[in-house]
């Protein structure tokens, strides 16, 4: 297979974690990356460590304008040429309770989670097959959302709405798509081993001393750095990854977590009074009779 004819997929929120782990899980299997990361020395590093078949893209997701830059970019190096792959992983976890939120807060997720993948989504697309001068198959699209995109935890309210939000984005793309032929898949990891957890620090519970929720605001954001230590190694999710842009028909989504049925499949099927109660009890939440 020559060069002009390997497998290419862009990958967005390439420096670290999930995006890193999925950029060399498919350059190990012979695919072509682009791989966007904000910083200079981010680029040389992942061109560093995944070799010649991994090119940076240097945008924000937010940046409308740097990301159409570098989609004109992919399409020189594709040469009149499908992208094969697109995973929109780049992305933010932010919080506070949402009685007290500063809405600068909300503004910065929803652009960075919801916004961003809009604006890499058509930037790509055109190169996914929606061009139809382009020679090669469709292309696929894979959105990493998360656990919250379906089951919101208190105080993480601002991760959960941009993941609740990228959920019916996918699912109104895919419908749209099948015009052109280009699948949509939602990935929704659990706890994944990864530097999103640590930020957890970021939060300034400081905002919040004298308010009902700063003994809760500190305790969860303790208990989900715990979480995230336990949770599964970035490569899993790449391994996923993977299979969905190479498998035949795959599913439009996949959760990949520890505990599944625990924390996955119960809470779905349970009604919402429960799962609330079980929530409260977990996170010591009190709760007002």
């Amino acid at each position: 297979m020559t060069d002009l004819h390997q497998k290419s997929a862009v990958v967005t929120g390439a420096s670290t974690g999930i995006g890193r782990a999925i950029a060399k899980t498919l350059i190990d299997q012979g695919w072509r990356v682009f791989g966007s990361v904000r910083k200079e020395e981010d680029a040389e590093n992942l061109r560093s460590a995944l070799g010649e078949n991994c090119t940076p893209l240097l945008f924000d997701v937010t940046d409308q304008d740097a990301v159409a830059g570098a989609a004109k970019d992919v399409r020189d190096a594709l040469d009149g040429h499908t992208l094969a792959g697109l995973v929109n992983n780049a992305g933010v976890a932010l919080g506070g309770p949402l009685l007290y939120l500063d809405p600068e807060i909300m503004r910065r997720q929803l652009e960075i989670n919801v916004f961003g993948p809009l604006f890499v989504t058509q930037a790509f697309a055109p190169l996914l097959g929606a061009d139809r001068t382009l020679r090669g198959a469709p292309g696929r699209i894979v959105n990493m959302s998360s656990v919250a995109g379906k089951i919101a935890s208190p105080v993480f309210g601002p991760y959960a709405m941009s993941k609740h939000a990228l959920e019916a984005f996918s699912e109104s793309l895919r419908r749209e798509l099948m015009v052109h032929g280009i699948d949509v898949i939602i990935v929704g990891p659990g706890a994944i081993q990864t530097p999103i957890w640590a930020k957890a620090d970021e939060i300034d519970t400081d905002d919040y001393k004298g308010t009902e929720y700063y003994d809760i605001l500190v305790s969860m954001r303790d208990k989900f750095k715990e979480v995230g230590e336990a949770g599964l190694p970035p490569e899993d999710v790449g391994a996923l990854v993977s299979n969905i842009l190479t498998t035949q028909k795959p599913k439009t989504r996949y959760a990949i977590l520890r505990s599944k049925f625990l924390m996955w499949t119960l809470p779905r099927l349970l009604p919402k009074r429960q799962v609330d109660r079980a929530i409260a009890k977990r996170f010591d939440i009190p709760v007002r009779k």
